[in-house]
């Protein structure tokens, strides 16, 4: 006669080691039975142990939990789910399909795997992810703690855990390549870069079969899990050496001075529409986890372009989001969270955008989260735009205007000079209010999303075809311009504009007043040849190519100088306690055009001038900024104590383009009242 199950706790939810065994709970509150299948490894085809949970003795309200002695950490497992399938209420139950625990810390995928298997009737036992049983607690983290650096002083890093150490050349072993250990050994050259944080797309396990045919998810967007590190970026199958192996990352990336922020995916997950695979949320509580529509609860409410919302409106599922925050927080030490299409958490149940959405308020109040970076990405493919407005105190903004307008001013459109002078200043027209910091803009110009940089200035239209969509994929609005040539050239003269170019945005970004924000291998030309939506192409079209490094090394040296500026010549406020509007107080701001005093904000004019005093009136910057087709001369100044030097030109070459604190002692005086700014350039003087 078999022992009798002990019953196990409701709490804590997910597969938790206690004493000699481990204590399985999971919510499925309209669940008819509960079997829990136990294997002993990855490839099984069937469990090992099938333990069928009792409603009377293992269930306790919607929760099913079961203590089974004996277990520990490395144990594989799944459910198997039974109850009504009657989607006009939300309900979607299908006791054929081994579901993934959302609690669970570590997932294994069977080399068997079939997405298309998850969607269609019959089991999934012998294929499906199995979740698996991870200790957090296990593991010497060595003092280490979150950096907590101040926003003032942070400058952002996006980047691919995996393409960031893939290409062949990168210098990693093989066994480390594309592997959280593999970007260990990288860290020097951040260091070098002068970042001082690293954000990570989407590291929460993904589906890498949401792709299209014969293609694989490269990017990330496609959870099945938020809590689980992504196991094929380790250099182990180990799933709990896994887990280790990305906190060993974290803590070398501390030791190096560098934060991590994880780019995270709470507005969807890989099972997409009502069609798509049944991997986890839709097999347990697909009312709960969803957004449906009110007048048929068959249907979801989608607005993230990827067939479902997260309901976090639905008080479990806004726990589970606060749990795997907290989780990312202490557990692995991550120092902050960039929220993909943000918005959409703060859609009510008919979709509607709320004052105070709750779980935004839950995240702003929560104490573990306190003094955690968050980042909202403050829009959604549903037509949400909330940059400037995002609802939740503390938090800041992927600026899409500042990319946008700065973008169009270089490229020369009309029109922009106006708003060129917001974007320079922290936008204080989106955010000069109450206690906003200047960092609540996070400035960018490319990002994953979109032409990389030396695309931006390489080509006119999007290049898409590898992706298998007729091109249709990707964004066809992208502010770019090829300088004469589609591509790739020889042309000296259109590679000349195009390094100009690059300059130009890369000054703009790394200077303005704001929190900058740098994509992977913009700093060595990084190209996408014309591929703006490459999320399924995990391979040299998206990873970095480590002979760019000598390649561009002109571009390379240009980056560090800027950040080597922005930290040494008061470009950033060294108190982080100033709101931008008592910032612009302080600054000492000056607008010129080519003439003093003169700005020429008309339609037409394509040139601005800006002096500012730093804020500890030691030092005068005055740049000139000069988009136009031709060579303009701008009046200058009068210097005060200490003569013009010039800082920045982007028209002259390598070690003449940028001065560092250490080499502008060598510089000589601009002693002329004016300067003449070549065509499509940046000038900035300091004195």
């Amino acid at each position: 006669m078999p022992d009798p199950l002990l019953p196990g706790t409701t709490h804590p939810l997910g597969a938790t080691v206690r004493g000699d065994g481990v204590n399985f709970c999971v919510y499925a509150p309209d669940a008819t039975s509960v079997e829990l299948m136990l294997f002993d490894d990855a490839e099984a085809s069937a469990p090992s142990r099938t333990v069928t949970l009792d409603v009377r003795g293992h269930r306790t309200n919607g929760y099913w939990h079961v203590y089974l002695p004996g277990l520990k950490a490395g144990q594989l497992y799944g459910y198997c789910v039974d109850g009504p399938f009657d989607p006009s209420r939300g309900l979607r139950f299908d006791r054929e399909k081994l579901l993934i625990d959302p609690y669970a810390k570590s997932i294994v995928t069977p080399t068997t795997y079939d997405r298309q298997a998850a969607r269609q009737p019959g089991t999934t036992v012998p294929t499906a992810m199995r979740s698996v049983v991870v200790d957090p607690d296990a593991y010497d983290w060595e003092g280490d703690l979150p950096l907590r650096r101040p926003w003032a002083q942070t400058v952002i890093y996006e980047m691919h855990a995996r393409g960031f150490t893939a290409h062949p050349n990168s210098g990693v072993s093989d066994e480390k390549r594309g592997t959280y250990a593999g970007l260990i050994e990288k860290l020097p050259y951040l260091v070098d870069l002068g970042v001082t944080a690293i954000e990570l797309l989407p590291v929460f396990q993904y589906d890498p079969q949401d792709a299209p045919p014969g293609r694989l998810n490269y990017w990330g967007y496609s959870p099945v899990n938020w809590f689980s590190p992504h196991l094929p970026y380790a250099s182990t199958p180990d799933p709990v050496a896994a887990v280790n192996e990305f906190r060993d990352m974290v803590k070398a990336c501390h030791r190096a001075g560098l934060e991590v922020i994880l780019d995270v995916v709470y507005n969807h997950t890989a099972e997409l529409d009502v069609a798509g695979p049944t991997l986890s949320f839709r097999g347990l509580h697909d009312a709960g986890y969803y957004q449906h529509a009110a007048n048929d609860p068959s249907k979801y409410l989608d607005f993230t372009g990827c067939g479902n919302s997260v309901n976090a409106n639905d008080a479990v599922t806004q726990r589970l989001i606060l749990d795997s925050l907290r989780y990312w927080v202490r557990h692995m030490h991550i120092d902050g969270f960039r929220f993909d299409l943000c918005s959409t958490l703060t859609r009510g149940p008919s979709g509607k955008p709320m004052a105070k959405p709750p779980v935004i308020m839950a995240i702003d109040s929560d104490p573990v989260l306190a003094g955690i970076k968050r980042i909202a990405e403050a829009w959604d493919p549903g037509g949400l735009y909330q940059v400037g407005t995002f609802p939740g105190q503390h938090w800041s903004e992927w600026n899409g205007k500042f990319r946008d307008e700065v973008r169009a001013f270089v490229r020369g459109d009309h029109d922009k000079v106006g708003r060129l002078s917001s974007r320079l200043l922290a936008s204080p027209d989106l955010y000069e209010r109450d206690h906003l910091r200047p960092e609540q803009s996070v400035n960018f110009i490319t990002c994953h999303d979109g032409f990389t940089l030396n695309d931006l200035v390489s080509y006119n239209e999007k290049h898409n075809l590898d992706n298998g969509e007729n091109n249709r994929d990707g964004d066809s609005h992208n502010t770019s311009y090829n300088h004469g040539t589609e591509g790739p050239t020889d042309d000296p003269a259109v590679e000349a504009v195009r390094v100009r170019q690059i300059k130009n945005l890369l000054t703009l970004n790394l200077l303005a007043l704001g929190a900058p924000m740098l994509s992977m291998g913009d700093e060595v030309r990084r190209t996408q040849h014309g591929n703006n939506n490459a999320y399924c192409q995990d391979n040299e079209i998206s990873w970095f190519d480590w002979g760019d490094v000598k390649k561009h090394a002109d571009v390379l040296a240009f980056t560090k100088g800027l950040l080597r500026l922005r930290q040494s010549f008061g470009f950033v406020a060294a108190d982080p306690r100033l709101t931008l509007d008592t910032l612009l107080r302080k600054y000492h701001i000056r607008w010129s055009g080519i003439q003093l005093d003169q700005p020429d904000w008309t339609e037409h004019s394509h040139s601005l001038a800006v002096t500012v005093t730093s804020l500890d009136g030691q030092r005068r910057f005055h740049a000139m900024f000069n988009a136009y087709r031709e060579a303009l001369t701008f009046e200058l100044p009068a210097p005060e104590a200490k003569p013009w030097q010039r800082v920045i030109d982007t028209a002259l070459g390598t070690g003449e383009d940028i001065a560092t604190p250490e080499t502008l002692k060598a510089v000589k005086a601009v002693k002329a009242k004016t300067y003449e700014v070549t065509e499509r350039s940046i000038v900035i003087l300091s004195s």
